[in-house]
């Protein structure tokens, strides 16, 4: 891979966003690829926006995504959507809360984890290094509940992406094409 990936994941204040740029930084970095994390906090305490990005690929030189050129955007709350849209470049793919079903999920807290899981589906990282990732961001007690939220995410796009190839479709297809999200 000599491209590289770039990505943001967005959301408010104690939903995630920094645990979830971790994990992708240190799959990207256990798969090999040169990565660079950076984070906007603006008023995470009080339940703000908060945005991460995250690229990596054979050499990535800036930690921040230029705005239009985010492969995907995975948003933890719908209402981030809007303001960070402008981050995604043309046919790059939306991961929103909708990609999961949260009555699935071991508790609400594993959102930000099963939509790591969605986004898992579309990259060439092994799940073994994902699950590795999560073993050593989240304690022994609270590894179980994400690992069984990441892999109810991972499931559910592989089947999704496994029948948009079976049509001849691929994800960023879709979403590009339909407005839909991923």
């Amino acid at each position: 891979m000599t491209k590289v990936t770039n990505i943001v994941v967005a959301g408010l204040g104690g939903q995630g966003v920094l645990k979830g740029t971790d994990i992708l930084a240190d799959v990207a970095l256990r798969a090999g690829y040169d990565v660079k994390k950076s984070e906007i906090k603006g008023m995470s305490q009080r339940g703000g926006s908060v945005t991460g990005d995250v690229r990596f690929g054979k050499q990535v030189f800036s930690p921040m995504v230029p705005a239009g050129e985010a492969d995907f955007l995975l948003v933890l709350e719908p209402t981030q959507v809007k303001p960070q849209r402008h981050m995604l470049r043309p046919g790059g793919v939306l991961i929103t809360p909708d990609a999961v079903r949260a009555d699935q999920l071991p508790n609400k807290r594993t959102l930000n984890v099963a939509l790591l899981g969605v986004l898992s589906a579309h990259l060439p990282m092994a799940e073994d290094q994902w699950l590795a990732a999560l073993r050593e961001g989240f304690a022994g007690s609270f590894f179980e509940g994400n690992q069984k939220a990441f892999l109810i995410g991972r499931k559910g796009q592989r089947e999704e992406v496994q029948s948009l190839k079976s049509n001849d479709q691929s994800p960023m297809t879709k979403a590009r094409d339909s407005g839909e999200t991923a």
